[in-house]
């Protein structure tokens, strides 16, 4: 269509003008057909033009022969651009496709019927991606669970991290929580959280959807092959969504944009005008039909994650790219991991043995302090075990000593730690010596026991104990043997003026 002022300039310059269809066409940047069309209109039969000869002229013929467009509708213009170069077709394939196009016969428009539908009868469910969300050093995918109920066009809105079955579940739960209700037929497009497989009419719905109908009431049903039209609400909604809500809009993490999600939704989404009549509301038309909607159940449907992980040597159970960490006797073991947006819980069978706050970043340790704690005390305590095992063997007399040190109150790890160092250094039998000696004095105390040994050492002619042994080395049999401080004394002297 052009302007009613063009079509005037155009009579005007062939009539009053005499100017041919061609002239009037270049000069108003008109194509030639457009100026006939004008001038067939206002009744006139202008003398065509008879257009240039082209080069695809003389293989016309063969392009619609029936062995070519009629027997195989479907054969790429490519193709037979290939076949006509092989026959002596000089031109290139842009205009030869433009031929084809014109020539092929065109599939016939289909009108579709608008659907119509009850009351509570039916909601439609998608997913929509909306690009990427980063979560420190992460980046994770941002997508859109969309709900909408078939006659009121209500909108439930939910954004997830990822489109995985947990979170489909999720959303259908936090959908019928939204609006109280739960609709008689879902509607789905072929996705996999919902179709497994399908194989014509023969459809096999995922096993966790089939629970979830089974626990709310409702019937799954999924589109047919290639009919978007059967879902035009929910993809309407999902362009509303774009445009209305997420363009343009900023928000500091997931749990933000969701909250602006349910503010929309239930605000400016609601109060918009009702399609089916423009003088009523979305808000309007969803209040009569919330009243036939049915009943949610009392319990909702678990709409978690459950994931088994294996914990090792180190008590943490690693899930979604995080490590969280675990008592420490837990480890060794398979754990199962029960998330949601907010929070990881880690269960040991029934029992419930950790819970954290989820981090949807990636690489991080979520730690509870007391995870951490009762695992040192817990290797302290085995040291101290230990070694006093080894005291014990080695040091009969070892026993009663540190009896007598912890009822004093004093620091019983210390004085095995240093009982030890002694043992290393001059033997098992020296020190059950000095033991022996220190218990018959009563002078409870390892600085007693060091010096019974430094003065049994030197009864003997032995050097003092040396706590850290050297091992290796030119200087590991060194002997140092002591002399008297005498000498000191003498040199003094002689130095005197």
């Amino acid at each position: 269509m052009i302007a009613k002022e063009k079509e005037a300039e155009v009579l005007r310059l062939y009539h009053g003008e005499k100017w041919p269809v061609g002239t009037i066409a270049a000069q108003l940047g008109l194509h030639h057909t457009t100026v006939q069309r004008v001038l067939g209109q206002a009744g006139v039969d202008p003398k065509v033009v008879a257009p240039r000869p082209s080069m695809v002229d003389p293989f016309v013929p063969f392009i619609v022969e029936v062995e070519q467009l009629g027997k195989y509708p479907s054969l790429r213009s490519s193709r037979l651009f290939g076949m006509l170069k092989e026959r002596g077709y000089p031109g290139g394939p842009d205009h030869l496709r433009r031929v084809i196009g014109r020539l092929r016969p065109k599939k016939p428009a289909e009108a579709f019927q608008r659907l119509r539908t009850l009351p509570g009868e039916q909601a439609q469910v998608d997913w929509a991606h909306f690009g990427k969300l980063a979560v420190g050093r992460a980046l994770r995918p941002l997508w859109a669970f969309v709900m909408v109920l078939s006659y009121s066009r209500r909108i439930f809105l939910r954004f997830f991290p990822s489109a995985a079955m947990p979170f489909f579940v999720r959303g259908h739960v936090e959908a019928f929580a939204d609006i109280d209700g739960v609709p008689r037929v879902l509607l789905y497009d072929n996705l996999k959280s919902a179709v497994v497989e399908r194989h014509g009419d023969a459809i096999r719905f995922h096993p966790m959807l089939l629970a979830l109908s089974a626990h709310y009431r409702f019937e799954p049903r999924p589109v047919a092959v290639a009919r978007g039209n059967e879902k035009g609400r929910v993809e309407r909604a999902i362009r509303y969504v774009r445009e209305a809500f997420f363009e343009a809009r900023t928000y500091a993490d997931l749990g933000d944009l969701n909250r602006q999600a349910t503010e929309w939704t239930s605000s400016a989404a609601l109060d918009r005008s009702w399609v089916e009549d423009r003088a009523r509301t979305v808000r309007q038309a969803f209040d009569d039909e919330r009243s036939v909607l049915l009943g949610p159940p009392d319990t909702p449907f678990p709409a978690h994650e459950r994931v088994e992980v294996e914990v090792g040597k180190t008590p943490y159970a690693r899930f979604d790219l995080n490590d969280y960490s675990v008592p420490h006797d837990r480890t060794s073991r398979t754990l199962v991991v029960l998330a949601d947006l907010e929070q990881v819980r880690i269960a040991d069978g029934n029992e419930i043995v950790a819970t954290h706050v989820r981090s949807w970043d990636r690489g991080q340790q979520i730690e509870q302090p007391e995870h951490l704690q009762r695992l040192v005390e817990e290797k302290r305590r085995a040291r101290e075990h230990r070694g006093l095992d080894r005291l014990s063997r080695a040091a009969r007399s070892s026993q009663a000593f540190l009896r007598i040190v912890a009822e004093r109150g004093d620091n019983v790890g210390s004085a095995i730690a240093r009982l030890l160092q002694l043992l290393d250094a001059v033997g098992a039998a020296d020190l059950e010596e000095a033991l022996v000696e220190v218990l018959e004095r009563d002078t409870i105390h390892v600085g007693a026991v060091r010096q019974v040994i430094d003065r049994l050492r030197s009864e003997r002619c032995l050097p003092p104990p040396v706590s850290i042994p050297v091992t290796r080395g030119q200087h590991a049999n060194l002997v140092v043997t002591p002399h008297s401080l005498a000498t000191y004394d003498a040199l003094k002297k002689d130095s005197t003026p």
